[in-house]
């Protein structure tokens, strides 16, 4: 399985979002740390999710990566992540 295919469904089985985009910006990483020939480590993620209603940007930072614990050990080098709760304004990216 895609790493990719596999944060979408891991997030999604934690957290049952109302919008989720997991793109693979790996591509735009040659050369820098990390990179893997094979591209799926750099990805950037934009989730709207109810579990995330009440709490932080750093909160809802460890509530993905502890979703996503194993991936992250296992070869993703970055990831960039977007979270708000519904009817929250979307996050700006940095």
């Amino acid at each position: 399985m895609r790493t990719k295919d596999l944060i979408t469904r891991k997030l999604t089985e934690a957290f049952a979002p109302e919008s989720l985009d997991v793109i693979d910006e790996s591509d735009r990483h040659h050369g820098h740390s990390g990179h893997s020939p094979g591209g799926q480590t750099h990805f950037r993620i934009h989730i709207v999710a109810q579990a995330f209603a009440g709490k932080g940007r750093v909160e809802r930072h460890r509530m993905i990566n502890a979703a996503l614990a194993d991936e992250i050990a296992g070869g993703i080098h970055a990831l960039a992540i977007h979270a708000a709760a519904p009817g929250e304004p979307a996050p700006t990216p940095r």
